[in-house]
């Protein structure tokens, strides 16, 4: 395995260190080159998107980032680029002490940056202000800094990661840098991949500096970023009993298309057989809507408890209301022991009458539901999302999925994937109700939890970054469903792999 099959691999800064430290004490690659390094993956990255420029402004803090960044500015000024670079103190530490002496040694000018410094006339700005260290809100003359260089206009090529960005956790504790290109150095900090990172990060990149294979061996990742799946193609001589039957539960009065879109997902996502339980007063829509569905009436335990015993998979949750009959309803399906996936008022109800589960079960909350699971807040989900996921998954002994952007996925054992597709057009009513309808669907054509939540959370990102080449203003949950059948049919199948 080589350095670049490392690169669905995420680590926590703290690893990444780890790995950066073997790198000098075992390997013996001293600091200096490693800083070397980086320098030339900052500027060869410089060149490849924007190969024209022949102007640039370097900010360096005083850590090895900035070290990262006096090199570069030297590198840059030999290549014949004209270099404007800014320093936050007189001095740098360690490495970086080496590295801006030779910067200054190549005629290179260093500038010292205070609230009344004006931002140079470039076409670009590198961001070396702080690495992956820093966890707190950048000081008061840095936060303006870096509010100037987001407001400029101008494109921004952050080394290692935009600074103010909390590498481990996706947290932006104060201003950060709105980079268009991101080049991180050794291994992808799991940081860049979730939560408001996607505001900050741009492009990613990732340069593992011509380190050799043998610097990961025996070290775990703390997470995997998702890649391309699918399912094998069905036997010729197939039937829709060997594909399950996916039994949707919702569609309380006036939500009937909460749990259309759910049952319809599940279709679409191979489902032998889908089923609905609702309300009566829905029977006439879904059947002229979509007459693929079965739906029945249900008014209490006694009418949805046949249709559970012949489902092989329960979806719980949409437009199911947290009222009598959708507490009844869902209270029998959680009794059933049957495989399920639980949404919306089913994990709202859970978070009133809490269980951890014995059988099969996938979870998808969004942030708010998922800190009502936890009985925290909202912020204090969003804060580390990582540790919310786990939390969640250990609690209830199911797999989770935290919905957002770069949805998380985690195991009660603490295996965790992450998903680096998706748009903001997602951001609209029903794409919930679609996940939660094709997890149930690769959960009944015989996936594991969670083989079905990572293959079934990528399909649903995937159709919508497909969906939204018309543009995501105005994606709706239904543009997904023809992407979603085509993607699943597309590519040959390798295996879960996660």
């Amino acid at each position: 395995m080589t350095a670049s099959a490392h690169r669905h691999n995420l680590y926590t800064v703290d690893q990444v260190r780890a790995l950066d430290l073997r790198a000098i004490e075992t390997l013996g690659i001293p600091g200096y080159e490693l800083m070397r390094r980086a320098a030339w993956a900052g500027l060869s990255s410089l060149r490849r998107h924007w190969p024209q420029l022949g102007r640039i402004a370097v900010y360096c803090g005083p850590g090895n980032n900035g070290g990262d960044g006096f090199l570069l500015a030297a590198l840059a000024r030999e290549e014949g680029l004209q270099v404007e670079l800014f320093a936050l103190g007189a001095e740098s530490g360690g490495d970086a002490a080496l590295a801006r002496t030779a910067y200054e040694a190549s005629g290179g000018r260093v500038l010292h940056w205070d609230e009344q410094s004006s931002l140079p006339n470039v076409e670009l700005h590198v961001d070396a202000l702080y690495g992956t260290g820093l966890r707190r809100a950048p000081e008061p003359a840095v936060a303006v800094l870096i509010e100037r260089i987001n407001a400029s206009g101008v494109p921004v090529l952050a080394l290692d990661v935009p600074s103010g960005l909390n590498a481990d956790t996706g947290h932006c504790p104060g201003a950060a840098i709105r980079a268009s290109v991101t080049v991180s150095f050794i291994a992808a900090k799991r940081g860049l991949h979730t939560g408001h990172a996607a505001e900050q990060v741009g492009i990613v990149e990732l340069d593992t500096l011509g380190l050799p294979d043998e610097l990961w061996r025996g070290s775990s990742a703390d997470a995997v970023l998702l890649q391309v799946q699918s399912l094998p193609p069905r036997a010729r001589y197939a039937h829709k009993g060997d594909n399950g039957h996916v039994l949707a539960i919702g569609g309380n009065h006036g939500t009937a298309g909460a749990v259309r879109l759910c049952a319809e997902a599940a279709l679409r996502a191979g489902a032998g057989l889908v089923s609905v339980a609702t309300q009566v007063g829905n029977l006439v829509g879904l059947n002229s809507a979509r007459p693929e569905l079965m739906a029945h009436a249900v008014n209490g335990p006694q009418a949805v408890t046949p249709l559970i015993e012949r489902a092989t998979v329960l979806a719980v949750g949409p437009g199911l209301g947290q009222g009598a009959w959708g507490h009844a309803l869902w209270l029998t399906a959680l009794d059933s022991d049957k495989p399920l996936v639980l949404d919306a008022d089913g994990l709202n109800l859970l978070a009133l009458e809490s269980r951890r589960f014995v059988q099969p079960a996938v979870l998808t909350p969004h942030p708010g539901e998922a800190a009502r699971l936890l009985g925290i807040t909202t912020k204090e989900v969003e804060l580390d999302r990582f540790a919310a996921v786990r939390a969640l998954a250990q609690r209830y002994g199911a797999v989770v999925v935290l919905k957002g952007a770069g949805s998380l996925i985690s195991d009660p054992d603490g295996r965790l994937a992450v998903c680096p597709w998706g748009n903001p057009g997602m951001a609209s009513g029903g794409m919930g109700d679609l996940l939660t309808g094709i997890i149930a669907a690769l959960l009944a054509q015989g996936l594991t939890p969670w083989q079905a939540a990572c293959l079934g959370v990528g399909l649903h990102a995937r159709a919508g970054d497909e969906a939204a080449q018309a543009g995501e203003r105005g994606l709706i949950a239904s543009d997904l469903l023809m992407p979603l059948r085509q993607l699943l049919n597309a590519q040959p199948f390798d295996g879960p792999g996660l």
